[in-house]
């Protein structure tokens, strides 16, 4: 039994010798330099359509603007407290250019705070439905937190 295993062993490493390039013959890649995406959380947390249009042209501008350059830029809205109303199914006055610009640009994703989707809910006797593109946070503000210490920089129009 012992013979039979020392002749298997020794069988895989005559294999592995054989079909094993040597480090010599390997080329070693260069290193590929790392496109860094360059990371922007936006804050809503006013009901002004004029606020919400104003975020979504500066998630639009700094997008084009990397682009551009040939770079790439990640982007998170966040809506709470009052500006929760950009992304209810109910009441945003910009749900049609959310779902066009989700479609046009992935890198760009809506959070909406369940904190104020939950008190919302409480104070209108009904349940909020939020548009089809946002996902939930447990809360907005300790998002935007979060993104900060990954390095996100921060605007609120």
């Amino acid at each position: 039994m012992q013979l039979v295993r020392t002749v298997m062993l020794s069988a895989a490493l005559l294999l592995a010798a054989t079909t094993i390039p040597s480090r010599a013959q390997t080329p070693i890649p260069a290193p590929v330099a790392a496109t860094k995406a360059h990371k922007l959380a936006i804050q809503v947390s006013e009901n002004k359509p004029e606020v919400m249009a104003l975020a979504l042209n500066n998630a639009q501008n700094v997008l084009d603007y990397y682009k551009a350059k040939g770079e790439m830029a990640v982007i998170e809205i966040v809506a709470y407290g009052p500006g929760l109303h950009m992304l209810r199914d109910d009441t945003s006055t910009v749900k049609a250019r959310i779902a066009a610009m989700s479609l046009a640009e992935p890198s760009v994703t809506f959070m909406a705070c369940e904190n104020t989707r939950t008190n919302q809910s409480k104070q209108e006797g009904k349940a909020i439905t939020l548009i089809s593109e946002a996902k939930s946070v447990t809360s907005g503000v300790v998002r935007l937190i979060e993104r900060q210490a990954e390095g996100y920089a921060y605007i609120k129009p």
